[in-house]
C-alpha cells in the first residue's frame, strides 16, 4: 500500500521561506511520478509542481514559477518543494501526490495522496 506523509508547513511571514518534504512507503519510488498541489476552503485543488521519476523533468504553475523548486531524493524515497518568497496568496494546504503515470500527474490526476500540510504566509 502507497503511503505518502508530508512534512515541513508551517506559519512564515510574506517574504519567507519553508520547505515542504514527503516521504513515501510501499513502492518502487523511481517508478512514480510526484507532484505537490494545493488546495484552501471552498477552491478547486491548485497544481503547484510535479517531477517526474527520474527527476529529468520537472514544471511549475505560473504563479509559483521562479519562487517554487521541486526536487527529489531517490534513495530516501522523498521529494521536497523549495518554497522562497512566499506570498499570502500562497496560504493553503499543501498535498504530494504520486503516479506511475507522469501524464497523469500533468492531467492533474494522481492515484495516491498524503494527508496534506498546512502552510500559512501572514502579511
Amino acid at each position: 500500500q502507497v503511503r505518502l506523509v508530508e512534512s515541513g508547513g508551517g506559519l512564515v511571514q510574506a517574504g519567507g521561506s519553508l520547505r515542504l518534504s514527503c516521504v513515501a512507503s510501499g513502492l518502487t519510488f523511481r517508478s512514480y511520478a510526484m507532484a505537490w498541489f494545493r488546495q484552501t476552503p471552498g477552491k478547486e485543488r491548485e497544481f503547484v509542481s510535479r517531477i517526474s521519476g527520474s527527476g529529468g523533468i520537472s514544471g511549475y504553475s505560473d504563479s509559483v514559477k521562479g519562487r517554487f523548486t521541486i526536487s527529489r531524493d531517490n534513495a530516501k524515497n522523498t521529494v521536497s518543494l523549495r518554497m522562497d518568497v512566499l506570498k499570502p496568496e500562497d496560504t493553503a494546504d499543501y498535498y504530494c501526490a504520486a503516479d506511475r503515470s507522469y501524464q497523469q500527474i500533468v492531467a492533474g490526476r494522481a492515484n495516491n495522496w498524503g494527508p496534506g500540510t498546512q502552510v500559512t504566509v501572514s502579511t
